[in-house]
C-alpha cells in the first residue's frame, strides 16, 4: 500500500549542505516527520549531492529499518545506471522515476509515456524484479497517461 504522506527531505538537506554544517540533520527531522504521522521519507539524490547526499541514504534506510518499520522510503530520481545501482543497494519501498536532466534545478515535467515507453519499460521491470514498487512523474494532463 502506497504512503499516504511522505516527507519530502530534499530542502533539509539542501540547507544542511548550504550551511556546511551537520545541522539541520537529515535523519533527524526525518525522525521527527515520522514520529509525528508521517507514512514515508522522500528523497531525490542528484548526481551533484546538492540536495541529498548518497550518503544520507544508508542512514534514513536504518532509522526506517531499526525506528520506523511501517514507514517507507522513496528514492526520487533520473533512471541513470549510477541511479539505479544506488536503488538497488538502498531498496526502498518505492522509487520515482522522473525525466530530469541532471543539471535541471527542480522537478518540473512529466514523462512522455508515449515516447518514452521503449526506455522506461525494461528499468521498470528491472526494479519491480527486485521487489520495489515504482512510480513514474506524470504530468497534470490527463491526456498525457492514457
Amino acid at each position: 500500500m502506497p504512503a499516504k504522506l511522505s516527507v519530502n527531505l530534499n530542502a533539509i538537506a539542501m540547507l544542511r549542505n548550504r550551511r556546511d554544517l551537520p545541522w539541520p540533520s537529515v535523519t533527524g527531522l526525518g525522525r521527527i516527520a515520522l514520529a509525528a504521522g508521517a507514512h514515508g521519507l522522500t528523497v531525490h539524490p542528484r548526481p551533484d549531492e546538492r540536495h541529498t547526499r548518497h550518503s544520507d541514504l544508508p542512514e534514513i534506510r536504518a532509522l526506517i529499518d531499526d525506528e520506523f518499520p511501517r514507514a517507507e522510503f522513496n528514492i526520487e530520481g533520473y533512471p541513470s545506471e549510477d541511479f539505479l545501482a544506488l536503488v538497488e543497494k538502498h531498496q526502498p519501498e518505492q522509487v520515482t522515476l522522473v525525466p530530469d536532466d541532471p543539471a535541471q534545478a527542480t522537478s518540473d515535467h512529466g514523462w512522455n509515456f508515449v515516447a518514452d515507453a521503449a526506455f522506461l519499460t525494461p528499468i521498470v521491470k528491472r526494479l519491480k524484479k527486485t521487489g520495489i514498487r515504482v512510480s513514474l512523474f506524470s504530468d497534470s494532463d490527463p491526456a498525457g497517461v492514457k
